[in-house]
């Protein structure tokens, strides 16, 4: 009996300890091949933990995931191409308690639709829409949007104007880049590096060899390169030439050592919109938001503390008001 005993001690021990290892090995190898994919889980829990929840809302091409959550004003928050609604998780804590928060996974993104197949702006800009209609009845809210993000917002408010309060948008727009200098498909761990390089601030630690990896893996085969086999019909949703469409006032927030979509990108869109204020984030590259929330923060609620921005006035305006 006392030899069972022990028998069954020595069991509950070993698939005690397996319990705990084994959750722990598996976590420790998804976040050696896929650190990118744990990253985007953690970042989501701490959505959760920041008061949001998550919902479906119908677009045209099926299901899209929406993290709500906040009193006040309607403030939508939109990442980047190949991200997630956890790129804001650093920043929400503050918001959630000024503004209602509603932050989609962009249609193509983690497990919004479509899950395969090339993706158009278009349709990414029908997920935003489906968005504002299902979750902004009669309200105008902001449009904060990151690189992608910020080009669907100027598209969005450019066709709905009564739509929208203002758009903040964020080291990104609408604007062809012509010779950018940052290569965001990298074929090997090298380019990858140089690839974060140009995305990051010169004081952000370069990320290990294999989350590089799983950069270099993600840009080969996830939502960016999606949008990337739509290029040749991206012509209609470039606003070169055209950004006096958008008549809703725009603050520009922007991480100034950003090396794909620099200041001078940011200077090019201040010449042609109509209404339009530039806030620089001292220090940070192209997603702010993630790489140096604190002084993101600081720069975004000193932006939505002051009035939108008006329209420049007309040449001669002044000395015609004076003469008369």
């Amino acid at each position: 009996m006392a030899g069972r005993s022990a028998l069954w001690l020595k069991l509950a021990i070993f698939f005690g300890l397996l319990v705990i290892v084994l959750p722990m090995l598996v976590g420790g190898w998804l976040m050696w091949r896929r650190p990118l994919k744990v990253d985007a889980w953690v970042s989501r829990i701490a959505l959760g933990q920041a008061g949001l929840t998550a919902s479906q809302v119908e677009t045209p091409e099926g299901g899209l995931t929406v993290w709500e959550g906040g009193t006040g004003p309607a403030v939508v928050l939109l990442h980047g191409a190949g991200d997630q609604a956890g790129a804001w998780a650093r920043a929400v804590r503050p918001l959630v308690e000024q503004y209602r928060l509603l932050i989609p996974d962009l249609p193509g993104h983690w497990e919004s639709a479509p899950r395969k197949g090339p993706l158009g702006v278009d349709q990414v800009l029908a997920g935003l829409e489906a968005v504002v209609d299902s979750r902004c009845e009669g309200e105008r809210p902001v449009l904060v949007g990151n690189s992608l993000g910020a080009w669907v917002s100027f598209l969005y408010a450019r066709e709905h104007p009564d739509r929208v309060a203002r758009i903040v948008a964020v080291n990104g727009g609408p604007l062809l880049e012509p010779e950018p200098k940052v290569n965001l498909f990298p074929s090997n761990r090298d380019e990858a590096r140089e690839t974060m390089r140009g995305l990051l601030g010169p004081n952000t630690p370069m990320p290990p060899g294999f989350v590089l990896d799983d950069v270099m893996r993600h840009a080969r085969t996830g939502p960016a390169a999606r949008i990337a086999e739509t290029a040749a019909d991206m012509g209609p949703y470039l606003l070169d030439g055209r950004l006096g469409e958008v008549t809703v006032p725009v603050d520009l927030v922007w991480g100034d050592a950003d090396q794909l979509l620099t200041l001078a990108y940011a200077n090019r869109m201040i010449e042609g919109l109509p209404a339009v204020r530039l806030s620089v984030v001292k220090g940070c590259g192209h997603l702010p938001q993630r790489e140096c929330p604190d002084r993101f923060l600081e720069v975004f609620q000193k932006v939505m503390a002051q009035p939108p921005p008006l329209p420049a006035p007309e040449p001669g305006a002044e000395e015609a008001e004076e003469a008369g």
